[in-house]
């Protein structure tokens, strides 16, 4: 299901949107490149953070939807596996030779469940997340009638608002009735703050985590007293990766965009109050768009508009550029700002997306590009994956 591509067989502008040793120039736009260089430069460096603290990184792989970059995460970075958000996505992953799938989610609907049990037979250790006691016969059940395993992480709302538990009696009475059910597996904890990986002040979002290093700590040591481990206690993300893995209690990180990084994780802040993406982690994801009219004089319309990103989190930024600036857009046009009138048609501009996230997931595939030439084409495997 996720051989590699041939790109001797694929035509460029039908098939794909360039081929290697193509110049990044020709490349066919919009589409979504990924400076090479950058991208192992991340990896390689979170993987040594995690190793440093005495952290598993476990890589959230519903950021790029990318078998290949997953590979690469377990290769250059060391991670332990992938967590993900939907059984389609981890079917993917464990197809594609991920070893070790977290659904970072609840499973509740019965078909789900049964392809979840089925996962095991890939070849991949499966883990899910329940915050209902109610759900643990139902998978349970599944887990029996196809012979297999499913571990099972509780899950904590520690402030998302989300899924989760918000009591430790609550998190014991189901890590209990986990660890009594057949099939079952109790692995620990889930406790991922995600309501505050985007608030710029450091302050902030330390105040915030301490919240839930606190819940987590408390359910740690009631699951303790009942005889219960945690093999994992899983959560931290880009904006608070170095709260948890200095806390004490968390032994698995599950940070996802830093890899990329986009506009929005670019703006805040580290302890020093310096951005993060101008010094703790490099931009190598870029929407490239090409100038299609520039008739205007003081404005370009370029190709990349709301079919080829996501804005839910702001505009994208032009890379390298303070002479230009993406200020609109529409179905399948950007508007940027030329009031000097440097650009023309046909130049490119990298974009930085607003959020890497849900823009991978409208593309088809990942141009890597090194030193100005196009090196390699990696399907987004799991793209569409919602269910």
């Amino acid at each position: 299901m996720n051989a590699p591509v041939n790109v001797e067989t694929l035509e460029v502008g039908f098939d794909v949107p360039a081929i290697p040793g193509m110049a990044e120039a020709a490349i066919q736009t919009p589409a979504l490149i990924l400076d090479l260089d950058a991208l192992e430069r991340n990896i390689r460096k979170m993987g040594d953070y995690a190793r440093a603290h005495g952290m598993r990184h476990r890589v959230h792989g519903k950021m790029h939807k990318s078998v290949d970059v997953a590979l690469l995460q377990v290769e250059l970075g060391g991670a332990c596996g992938v967590c993900c958000q939907k059984v389609s996505e981890a079917e993917v992953f464990a197809r594609g030779g991920i070893k070790d799938v977290l659904v970072s989610n609840q499973v509740r609907d019965p078909a789900k469940i049964d392809r979840l049990a089925r996962l095991p037979k890939l070849g991949a250790r499966t883990i899910c997340c329940v915050d209902d006691v109610a759900n643990v016969a139902d998978l349970s059940e599944a887990a029996e009638r196809h012979g297999t395993q499913i571990e099972c992480l509780v899950e904590i709302d520690c402030g998302a608002g989300r899924c989760g538990v918000t009591t430790t009696p609550e998190v014991v009475e189901i890590a209990r009735a986990i660890a009594a059910a057949p099939g079952l597996k109790f692995a620990g904890l889930q406790a991922y703050q995600g309501a505050m990986q985007h608030m710029d002040s450091y302050d902030d979002r330390k105040a915030k985590i301490d919240i839930a290093v606190a819940m987590v700590r408390d359910a740690v040591e009631a699951l303790g007293a009942e005889g219960l481990t945690c093999d994992i206690v899983g959560g931290g993300g880009t904006g608070s990766y170095y709260f948890e893995s200095n806390s004490g209690v968390y032994n698995e990180l599950q940070c996802g965009s830093y890899a990329f990084m986009d506009a929005d994780y670019g703006r805040i802040l580290d302890k020093d109050g310096k951005r993060i993406d101008e010094g703790e982690w490099e931009n190598a994801l870029f929407l490239l768009t090409s100038v299609m009219s520039h008739v205007k004089a003081d404005k370009a319309i370029v190709d990349a508009g709301l079919k080829a990103q996501s804005v839910d989190s702001g505009l994208p930024v032009v890379f390298g550029r303070r002479d230009v600036e993406y200020v609109k857009c529409s179905d399948e046009h950007g508007v940027v700002a030329d009031p000097e009138g440097v650009l023309k048609v046909n130049d490119k501009l990298r974009l930085v997306p607003g959020h890497c996230d849900p823009t991978c997931n409208v593309h088809d595939w990942y141009v890597g590009v090194r030193n100005g030439m196009v090196e390699t084409l990696w399907p987004v495997s799991a793209r569409g994956k919602a269910y």
